[in-house]
């Protein structure tokens, strides 16, 4: 089975939908989705994510079912700052939380404890444990069972944080670290497949994380959102 998890396009986030330059992404990546032979396609019910996903399902002249728990990350975490985003710390906060590194134990940190981040996330991991084992992929421990093998093809439209957590569970790595030191862009696009190398024993495997090949293929640069300044002395770059 081959999942492709697909960022929806550069955000207004006060209104929930796309700015210019996202609508100009997102018909950029409708041009790509419509080569892929996908068997099923969801969507976020946030509006960026279903505007994003409008484009490519036209094209690909199917529909999304929309899935509550494919919606952005939703606690808000008290940081040191401000009140915001679970995967938002700085180096010197997130990199001395006490285990940040814990694929276990990462929620057991005061702010995300009081937001009750863990909750989403079993939450989350229990949607999608039923999601897998309802396409023929049940997880025991850190491999899957693959109690009905396929060769279907599923995208998901959704969110940065989102992906993390979904990545997370196929591949058994702490989101702390996802959130903090990686970035799927906007319209990226994130394949993981499984590999049944003994009968019956899966694991997944992610052959691209945020591709955006899209958008350099018409000559367009991704959008800056969810990365910050590349220098600090960059003012025309993100800083909070």
């Amino acid at each position: 089975m081959k999942l492709l998890i697909v960022r929806h396009g550069d955000p207004d986030y006060q209104n929930d939908r796309l700015t210019e330059q996202g609508k100009k992404e997102a018909k950029l990546l409708s041009e790509r989705m419509k080569m892929i032979h996908a068997d099923e396609c969801y969507v976020s019910p946030l509006g960026r994510a279903k505007e994003t996903a409008s484009y490519s399902l036209e094209k690909m002249n199917m529909q999304a079912e929309e899935l509550l728990w494919l919606r952005e990350f939703a606690p808000k975490v008290q940081r040191p700052e401000k009140l915001g985003v679970a995967w938002d710390f700085v180096p010197m906060d997130w990199t001395n939380m006490p285990h940040a590194f814990d694929l276990e134990r990462w929620p057991d940190f005061p702010p995300y404890t009081d937001a009750k981040v863990g909750q989403e996330r079993d939450w989350i991991y229990r949607e999608f444990d039923a999601f897998l084992e309802k396409h023929g992929y049940k997880k025991d421990g850190k491999i899957f069972r693959a109690i009905r093998p396929n060769n279907d093809t599923i995208v998901f439209f959704c969110h940065f944080g989102l992906e993390c957590i979904l990545l997370s569970y196929l591949l058994n790595l702490p989101p702390v670290v996802l959130w903090h030191s990686t970035i799927a862009a906007p319209t990226s696009i994130t394949t993981v497949v499984t590999e049944e190398r003994r009968e019956g024993i899966a694991q997944f495997r992610m052959l691209s994380f945020g591709d955006t090949s899209h958008l350099y293929a018409a000559g367009v640069e991704p959008s800056f959102s969810g990365r910050f300044r590349e220098c600090y002395t960059n003012d025309w770059e993100r800083m909070d």
